[in-house]
């Protein structure tokens, strides 16, 4: 893009606004050379940046960027064998460590936010890892740029020589100061410094008492700063290792700034991420505090942006305006008088071209589409040049004549005051001429005049609309608010009525514009009204469609709410129920182990087939998970005393003995006998009357066992629990020889299940399934 477009259409302003966001120098200086680019992809990725940046603040408020500098002059300096300061060493250090934090952010930022950055992520890749270095520089300089002691073992040393030498320096001189002479001999009781030799104040009349240097003399001539005899020789030592200190200082700095020249490049590798990922954000933060959003581009000329904003005007006066074409419409045309907002209107649509074409979000609302041209073009305001003695005019033609050369079909084009200041109707006649020769060659156009005859060129070609900005007659000013497809009227006459102007003289001039001119302004008035009626009808269509929305969303809302409710009160009745059963079941075992012991130890004459049968009705008697409506079949007859029933609330079978009432009956229930509603009693056919055994197969009451039982996925204690009712539910089929799949694995499940069937007392033998069987995956059973 030209550099005088971009100062033209203000683009300088909103990259400086734009560089106000920035958090380091570096970023500052790399957006002061921002400009639109016209690669189609390099525009998509650069949007796509921003619209990361817009996502990371919206979900954390901010991004750690604090502590960077511009470290390259010193990367230079080390490359070329200088020695680094200690506070230069220090920046290097802290902007390492600020990447390292924002290398952290990011990573922290993708992994548990819902968002996708690939963007932020390459980044962060790019970013060279100098860890080892920071915490080097960091051994060995402080936040204030110091070199620590602990720098090196002899830094260490001579500063701890240091400091005591000091102490009885300052020591032996404090004992002059707290003397009994000392308020008469001495100014103050102090010890100070002067030349880098620890002194006294003396009163010049006694110099002679303490001998020794003099380092300095007050104003006055009264005092005089003297470094005794007594502590000449300790001085000189203490200035002895202050040089030693500084020859160890400069050392480590030397070893520090050659450890600086090996990674010198990955230091400017890392400047420049790190100057990217700044201005990308202050994009992002422009955006945030400008209402900006990121349009969707395209690479055919299409622009559509809805309500859009001039970016330079605050947000509470800028009108918003939606304006569309490109497609069918590839140029407009706006007519109307001054001062009505026209010119507002061409720099908005070449400012948010420019601003998406340099990666950064525009003043409109979602759903904005703006085109990526190959270059725009612009001829803009008062153009008059005394310098080269060139009038309005000849300054706009200059300018146009320079654009025709170089403009084609992928550019924008964009002219204030078409033809303007020059005769009205030449002027009108070049405005035509210059528009049809950029029109016709599918450019697309933008432009203003205020000449009357070019209200007529959009109905006359196609692929051109008339356009005008609004203007409040009861006001007596423009609205700003742009209207496509309507050509704009002088409204002189209307004005100068409204401000006093006699109606005679209005008449008169109306007769001198021609019939033609009132027949047109009659259909602009006539096309007014139909646009604000439409406007009416649209903007409670609008309201109705809003407050469908919400209903719908309210409707969602609950019924997400009732599903959730729903969805919690059944894993709660599961849990419960999972507890019954449990119950249930750890207190069956402990029954069936009972009894079991019993037999063994009291040869008590129990058969292992009814413990099975006990251990089985007590676990048809634990409640199941899934709710059930307790309610009991109709009756097949009416219900009489000696029938067997089942009590469907407590699944138990019963006699009944007697009626207690119309609705109720006494049933006795094992050696319990109950009053239960007839409503929950269930008829049911005497042993003897019921189906027959048929097979083997079948167990229970009427369920199907299996001849084979597959453990492979289940738990170990789960597995041997299984098997143990399997076992049961196959020795109460007849079954002689069953097969258990536990798989390969690891081999644990297989082992757990052989030792469970070692030691079971009706367990004949077991073996390892043949290869037609499973092979050592399956374990073949036979049965006692």
């Amino acid at each position: 893009m030209e550099t005088r477009v971009l100062k033209t259409l203000e683009f300088d302003k909103i990259r400086e606004i734009v560089a106000t966001y920035c958090t380091s120098t570096i970023g500052r200086d790399l957006l002061q050379k921002l400009e639109p680019v016209s690669d189609f992809n390099t525009v998509v990725e650069l949007l796509d940046e921003t619209d990361e940046g817009l996502a990371i603040l919206r979900l954390r408020g901010n991004v750690p960027m604090g502590g960077i500098a511009d470290v390259r002059p010193h990367a230079k300096r080390a490359q070329i064998g200088g020695v680094l300061s200690a506070y230069e060493l220090m920046e290097i250090a802290n902007t390492i460590r600020a990447s390292r934090i924002l290398r952290q952010f990011i990573e922290a930022v993708n992994e548990e936010e819902d968002i996708e950055l690939p963007k932020f992520l390459a980044k962060k890749e790019a970013l060279p890892i100098l860890t080892g270095l920071e915490h080097e520089i960091n051994a060995a300089i402080d936040d204030n740029g110091h070199v620590v002691d602990s720098a090196s073992g002899t830094l260490r040393s001579i500063r701890q020589n240091l400091r005591m030498q000091e102490g009885r320096v300052r020591e032996k001189l404090e004992g002059y100061t707290r003397g009994r002479n000392a308020a008469k001999m001495l100014s103050d009781s102090i010890v100070t410094i002067r030349n880098d030799r620890f002194v006294i104040p003396v009163k010049a009349e006694y110099r002679s008492h303490f001998g020794g240097v003099i380092h300095d003399m007050s104003s006055s001539g009264q005092t005089l700063f003297i470094e005794p005899d007594a502590v000449v020789q300790a001085n000189n030592e203490i200035r002895n290792l202050k040089m030693k200190e500084r020859e160890e200082i400069e050392k480590i700095l030397q070893e520090l700034s050659m450890k600086v020249q090996e990674i010198a490049h990955e230091l400017f590798v890392l400047v420049g991420v790190l100057a990217e990922i700044d201005v990308i954000l202050a994009k992002a933060k422009y955006g945030t505090a400008h209402k900006c959003t990121k349009p969707t581009v395209n690479e055919e000329g299409y622009i559509r942006l809805a309500k859009a904003r001039h970016p330079l005007l605050p947000i509470e006066e800028a009108v918003a305006n939606t304006i569309e074409f490109g497609k069918e419409i590839t140029s407009i045309v706006i007519t109307g008088p001054n001062t009505g907002g026209k010119t507002v209107t061409l720099k908005t649509v070449g400012l948010c071209t420019l601003m998406a074409q340099a990666g950064l979000p525009i003043p409109a609302l979602d759903g904005s589409e703006v085109a990526v041209f190959e270059s725009v073009y612009a001829d803009i305001g008062d153009e008059q040049s005394i310098e080269q003695s060139l009038s309005t005019f000849s300054s706009h033609m200059v300018n146009i004549v320079d654009i025709l050369k170089k403009f084609d079909s992928r550019s924008l084009l964009i002219f204030d005051e078409l033809g303007s200041g020059t005769d009205p109707q030449e002027g009108a006649a070049l405005a035509i001429a210059i528009l049809d020769e950029v029109h016709g060659t599918g450019a697309r156009v933008m432009a203003t005049t205020h000449y009357p005859e070019l209200k007529a060129y959009g109905y006359n070609r196609p692929g051109v609309a008339n356009a005008s900005v609004e203007f409040d007659i009861d006001t007596l000013s423009p609205t700003y608010r742009l209207l496509i497809g309507v050509p704009g009227r002088s409204n002189a006459f209307e004005i100068s009525k409204r401000l006093g102007l006699h109606e005679h003289i209005i008449g008169r001039a109306k007769k001198f514009t021609g019939t033609d001119r009132g027949e047109v302004d009659s259909m602009i008035a006539s096309l007014e009204t139909s646009r604000v009626q439409s406007e009416k009808d649209a903007e409670q269509t609008h309201a109705l469609l809003i407050e469908t929305e919400k209903l719908k969303c309210e409707l969602e809302t609950k019924l997400a709410e009732f599903d959730d409710m729903k969805e919690k009160l059944v894993e709660k009745a599961k849990e419960k129920a999972k507890t019954i059963v449990d119950t249930a079941r750890t207190e069956s075992e402990a029954v069936i182990a009972e009894l079991r012991a019993l037999r063994m130890n009291a040869g008590a004459q129990v058969k292992e087939h009814e413990l099975i049968e006990a251990r089985k009705k007590l676990d048809e008697a634990a409640p199941q998970e899934k709710k059930r409506k307790i309610v009991a079949k109709a009756a097949a007859r009416p219900l009489q005393v000696g029938d067997e029933v089942k009590v469907v609330t407590y699944g138990q079978k019963g006699t009944l003995i007697e009626k207690a009432s119309a609705k109720e009956w006494v049933v006795q229930i094992g050696i319990l006998k109950m009053k239960l509603d007839e409503s929950v009693l269930e008829y049911t056919k005497p042993e003897k009357l019921k189906e027959p055994v048929v097979s083997a197969s079948v167990r229970g009451r009427d369920s199907y066992v299996k001849l084979e039982l597959d453990l492979r996925g289940e738990r170990y204690e789960d597995a041997l629990h299984r098997t143990e009712k399997y076992l049961d539910d196959a020795l109460l089929s007849n079954y002689h020889q069953v097969s258990i799949i536990h798989g390969k694995g690891t081999g644990a499940l297989r082992q757990g299940v052989q030792s469970y069937l070692k030691n079971h007392p009706r367990v004949k033998s077991y073996r390892y399934g043949e290869a037609g069987e499973g092979g050592h995956g399956v374990t073949v059973v036979e049965l006692k």
